[in-house]
């Protein structure tokens, strides 16, 4: 049989319907109402244990972000301290409130 042959077998075959009625296309309304695993409810949540909920929990009280400018050797002084000297820095400024 020849390529030519079988081409001409498979043009005339019908397309077969791959539409799934359990699990149709996605409209562009389904997207728009689409949330992501933040949106969920805990009880959701339970019943996927694998899903992960993107980011950092949101707090009650946020923090303000802001540009501070220090001076070299305050900012070396705190940086030496490794990791969380953001920490450090904001309990001196909450220690000086106090003063």
């Amino acid at each position: 049989m020849s390529k030519t042959t079988i081409d001409s077998a498979l043009d005339d075959l019908p397309e077969p319907d791959l539409t799934d009625p359990d699990n149709p296309e996605w409209t562009v309304e389904d997207f728009r109402r689409a949330v992501g695993p933040e949106g969920l409810s805990d009880v959701e949540l339970a019943a996927f244990p694998n899903t992960k909920v993107r980011g950092r929990p949101r707090s009650e009280a946020p923090k303000a972000h802001v540009s501070l400018r220090l001076a070299p050797d305050v900012l070396a002084f705190y940086r030496a301290k490794g990791k969380g000297w953001q920490v450090e820095v904001e309990a001196a400024l909450r220690r000086a409130m106090t003063d």
